[in-house]
């Protein structure tokens, strides 16, 4: 099963998609994870992302549909969860291409659904385990009280440079602008289903169940 998890940055796209692997055996296609591995990277390629992503924007098809394809060449296993893309009524029809041209196709797409402010509220909480990636939230999951990472023990922990408040007010208009003609797109297509992306993380997860299990 390949499904599509659409919505703003910060709605829990990432969260619900490694639920997915872990408890479907599905790949997680996270845009933003490849685009922070080539900002790391140091290539040129990397420093122009880097550039990008501080500002606040969004990298150009080009870039994002190149790492999509080179991650659709490998093991297939369970199905991909695309987190993050598409972004773009040309990135839609991109991806159709490339799921053709790797012999597989779309059987969901799952909107979540959020409030801004409360999004806003969440994202300038957030930070991961510099160690193994583990997600937190000064509000509703703290880093623990002895300053280490619940799941691997490590103490480094970083925010990213965009998750503040004007970057993503920048990020969010620029998601309306481009990414809202996809919820028509994927309607009038019949694969479209909406979830509370502000629910509780196992709310949400029963939501997507519902969804994917109908």
């Amino acid at each position: 099963m390949n499904i599509i998890l659409l919505g703003p940055p910060g709605a829990g796209k990432g969260t619900q998609a490694r639920i997915l692997v872990d408890e479907r055996g599905m790949i997680q296609l996270s845009t933003g994870d490849m685009l922070r591995e080539a900002k790391a990277s140091g290539t040129e390629m990397g420093k122009k992302v880097a550039a990008i992503m501080d500002a606040g924007e969004l990298v150009t098809d080009e870039i994002v549909i190149g790492l999509i394809d080179e991650k659709l060449e490998g093991d297939q296993a369970g199905g991909f969860i695309f987190d993050g893309f598409p972004r773009t009524l040309a990135q839609a029809d991109a991806l159709g291409a490339l799921l053709k041209k790797h012999g597989a196709k779309l059987d969901a797409v799952v909107e979540m659904r959020v409030d801004d402010d409360a999004l806003v509220s969440r994202i300038t909480a957030r930070s991961t385990c510099g160690t193994c990636g583990e997600g937190y939230n000064d509000i509703s999951k703290p880093i623990p009280a002895d300053g280490k990472c619940a799941n691997c023990g490590g103490t480094d922990f970083k925010r990213r440079a965009d998750d503040n408040e004007e970057s993503l007010r920048t990020r969010l208009m620029e998601y309306y602008k481009k990414t809202s003609p996809l919820i028509g797109y994927y309607h009038a297509k019949g694969d479209l289903q909406s979830v509370n992306g502000l629910g509780e993380i196992d709310e949400v997860k029963a939501e997507i169940a519902g969804v994917l299990d109908a």
